[in-house]
């Protein structure tokens, strides 16, 4: 089994430097010019999937599709960090404690354990319902969930707020293979 860890493309939060979580937005044109770069790339490789995974934000809906041709399918637990009210926020503005916003100056903050919990649970679920299967499969996510992927592939330890997932992450419209 191969899977394909892919950002989401460029959106307009992206690039006005804003957090952007729950409340994002879809792809601009070079989000779109991203995921079509990427759907050549797995074309001219021959990679061709058999299961798109996708967090439920339409920016990371569409980049799946857009990339792989297929229809994705959403899984709750890959959608992005909840930022709470920092959501929207300029980068710039926003205070942080370790990895996420100060939990004491914004509402709403997901946690660190509750974010590593369900990304892991669907990264379990899917290597024990495709073991044993020479498959590709592509997953669609954030700065966020692609981190956090790659801290479970590439045993990353994520135990507090302080642990620096985020620097696994891809950026915009890339990603990363793991074999299995």
């Amino acid at each position: 089994m191969k899977i394909y860890v892919v950002r989401h493309g460029q959106t307009n939060l992206n690039l006005e430097k804003r957090v952007q979580a729950r409340n994002g937005e879809p792809l601009n044109e070079i989000g779109k010019a991203q995921a079509q770069l990427l759907r050549d790339e797995f074309n001219n490789n021959k990679i061709n999937f058999s299961y798109v995974y996708s967090s439920p934000q339409i920016r990371a809906v569409q980049t799946a599709e857009i990339a792989s041709g297929l229809k994705a399918i959403i899984d709750d637990r890959l959608d992005v960090y909840d930022l709470g009210t920092a959501d929207g926020l300029l980068v710039s503005d926003v205070k942080y404690t370790g990895t996420v916003p100060d939990m004491t100056l914004y509402s709403g903050v997901e946690t660190i354990e509750d974010f590593k919990k369900r990304i892991y649970s669907f990264i379990d679920e899917i290597l024990e319902k495709y073991k044993n299967q020479d498959i590709n499969i592509l997953i669609s996510g954030h700065k966020c969930t692609t981190g956090m992927i790659c801290a479970y592939f590439e045993n990353f330890a994520v135990n507090t707020i302080y642990d620096d997932f985020l620097k696994l992450s891809s950026k915009c419209g890339k990603y990363k293979k793991y074999e299995i």
